[in-house]
């Protein structure tokens, strides 16, 4: 019986279309948890400075 997955590491043409077939990552979804936590710096020291003027 055959194996249907092709190891990549069998001979250096499949290693080398292994490699470089990985999934870029967009820019956008990195920055997405630092927006959020920047919005949220943002809000807590809005919120601060009415408490403490009020």
């Amino acid at each position: 019986m055959s194996d249907n997955s092709v190891d990549p590491s069998g001979n250096t043409e499949a290693f080398r279309a292994f490699t470089q077939n990985e999934p870029q990552e967009s820019a956008t979804a990195t920055r997405t948890p630092l927006l959020i936590g920047g919005a949220a710096v943002a809000v807590v020291l809005i919120a601060l400075i009415i408490w403490l003027v009020a």
